[in-house]
């Protein structure tokens, strides 16, 4: 499988703008925000491009969700500090982006014998009459895998390209030595 056939679907990144953040008034002040204090301590700010989410906490920190690259998570990054400039808020650090997971998604060109590999493959969790897919999980890198019948994937955990890459290498060589015994 080539590496290039898996496709970021979303990043999650965190970071904060070292300072505090009025939510209150940042709910009144913006249209694009859905704020439950009661419910939940975050904020959720909306941006239109990247479309994304950003949870915002009076702390100054954000969670960042949507986007497919870290170039955009940087955008939408600056784009929230230029809404929380609206309340007062100046922002004056450049916010250091830590990348939590990557959601992707991606296929193996061969159909896939899910209950043989669930039999074969360690870590894995397959229950047919639930879920279609087979849950396979990698301890190094840290990568959970749903693999379906039809050799399509979701990889979810990774924090970078290459671990993402380095996991998707483990899974094929994983795939190829169980299709090996099934022969």
């Amino acid at each position: 499988m080539a590496k290039d056939s898996l496709k970021i679907q979303n990043i999650v990144a965190t970071t904060s703008l070292g300072k505090d953040v009025p939510l209150t008034k940042l709910a009144k002040t913006l249209s694009n925000t859905e704020y439950n204090p009661e419910q939940f301590p975050g904020l959720v700010l909306r941006v239109k491009t990247p479309k994304s989410a950003v949870l915002v906490f009076s702390s100054g920190n954000l969670v960042c969700t949507g986007t497919k690259s870290i170039a955009q998570v940087k955008e939408v990054i600056q784009e929230v500090i230029k809404q929380v400039k609206k309340v007062g808020v100046k922002v004056t650090i450049t916010p250091k982006i830590t990348v939590q997971n990557i959601v992707a998604s991606g296929s193996i060109d061969v159909n896939l014998n899910l209950n043989f590999l669930a039999l074969e493959l360690e870590n894995t969790e397959y229950e047919p009459e639930q879920f279609p897919g087979l849950v396979y999980k990698l301890v190094e890198p840290n990568a959970t895998f749903l693999l379906f019948s039809n050799g399509k994937l979701v990889c979810t955990g990774t924090k970078n390209r290459e671990q993402l890459e380095d996991s998707m290498l483990q899974l094929n060589k994983k795939i190829k030595e169980v299709q090996k015994r099934a022969q």
